[in-house]
């Protein structure tokens, strides 16, 4: 979602001797921490943490599989539920139970004969709306999936590219999980011909297509309806100068889909017990406490408070779409590639 780079370094960080005093963590662009939580982990630990971002999650999961057997770093943060059996399947990860994993809420643990991967954090893939657009327009912002392809809506969504986004593909999922395996199709031909439009990553769909975003509105951007996430709402609220009494944009709840974020020691990490120590803190009540005002998204640890902007603004969905991993890696790569001819051909 959004937020700043608290550590930048080359991608050789953490790639000397087993001992070296340097994590490398890798992840999607999303990621963000404060820096007094990560000097924190660096006074506590004795390891210096390096950051290394790879853009979309869909596209750090493809790179990381493509140099498992010479990782660019130790621990892989921001795979996903729609990814992870490509990620398990691929031997992305060694097996490592992170202290304090006893803490994550029993909904979110997966793998759990191997450890191969720790929950960090859960968010709702949802379209969310700009509210002075429908406001304007005297027009009913749309509140499901049904509603997307109501005349009424017409050229008015942006959404992701599944092939390479995660929420683009957690849409796709979700409409999957609405539709059955065989209406999903029908239900895009109508999607696409009342005029949704697809970009390559959220960054692009929300900071430049989407009008009710910040960044949107200053790059002109003329889509009211976007795919992204039920926490956006609170960030557009955080980051505002002046900060609004409510915020600009809303959440259409029956679209959403439930996203669960993992993070994992490498196969062929170099700095291992660097690796591992990483993982643990960030399950650390800490960590999970301070992850939502930087990623937007919600903690996974039982206990972890919340921020008061997110029981506000972006509160989870009551009724979020879901699907079984194991159901998610039977069908996602023909689903994809499904969506693919219909949508993008």
């Amino acid at each position: 979602m959004a937020g700043t780079l608290v550590a930048c370094g080359s991608s050789d960080g953490g790639q000397g001797s087993g001992d070296s005093k340097t994590v490398t963590l890798v992840s999607h662009d999303s990621w963000a921490a404060s820096k007094a939580v990560i000097v924190a982990f660096e006074k506590q630990s004795g390891y210096k943490v390096q950051v290394l971002k790879d853009g979309d999650s869909g596209q750090a999961v493809n790179k990381a599989i493509l140099t498992k057997d010479n990782p660019q770093g130790d621990v892989f943060f921001g795979v996903d539920n729609t990814l992870l059996s490509r990620a398990l399947d691929n031997d992305l990860f060694q097996s490592y139970e992170a202290e304090g994993s006893g803490r994550i809420k029993a909904e979110y643990r997966v793998d759990q004969d191997e450890h191969r991967v720790t929950p960090i954090d859960t968010g709702d893939i949802c379209v969310n709306y700009d509210k002075k657009y429908f406001a304007d327009h005297k027009l009913e912002p749309p509140k499901s999936f049904d509603d997307l392809v109501e005349p009424q809506y017409k050229n008015l969504l942006v959404t992701e590219n599944a092939s390479a986004s995660s929420p683009g593909l957690g849409f796709l999922l979700g409409t999957a999980a609405q539709y059955g395996d065989t209406g999903w199709e029908g239900y895009w031909k109508k999607l696409k011909a009342n005029g949704v439009k697809v970009v390559d990553g959220w960054e692009q769909a929300y900071n430049e297509e989407f009008s009710g975003s910040a960044g949107g509105k200053k790059a002109k951007g003329d889509r009211p309806l976007v795919v992204s996430y039920a926490s956006s709402p609170p960030a557009e609220v955080v980051f505002a100068d002046p900060k609004p009494s409510t915020a600009p944009t809303g959440v259409a709840e029956g679209t959403c889909f439930r996203q669960v974020e993992y993070a994992g020691l490498l196969s062929n990490a170099k700095n291992t017990k660097g690796g591992k120590a990483l993982l643990d803190f960030l399950i650390s009540e800490r960590f999970q406490e301070d992850m939502p005002m930087n990623m937007f998204v919600y903690p996974v640890r039982e206990g972890a408070q919340v921020p008061p902007e997110f029981v506000k603004y972006g509160p989870q969905a009551k009724d979020p779409e879901t699907m079984a991993p194991a159901k998610i890696a039977d069908h996602r790569d023909q689903w994809v590639k499904s969506w693919t001819s219909l949508v993008l051909k």
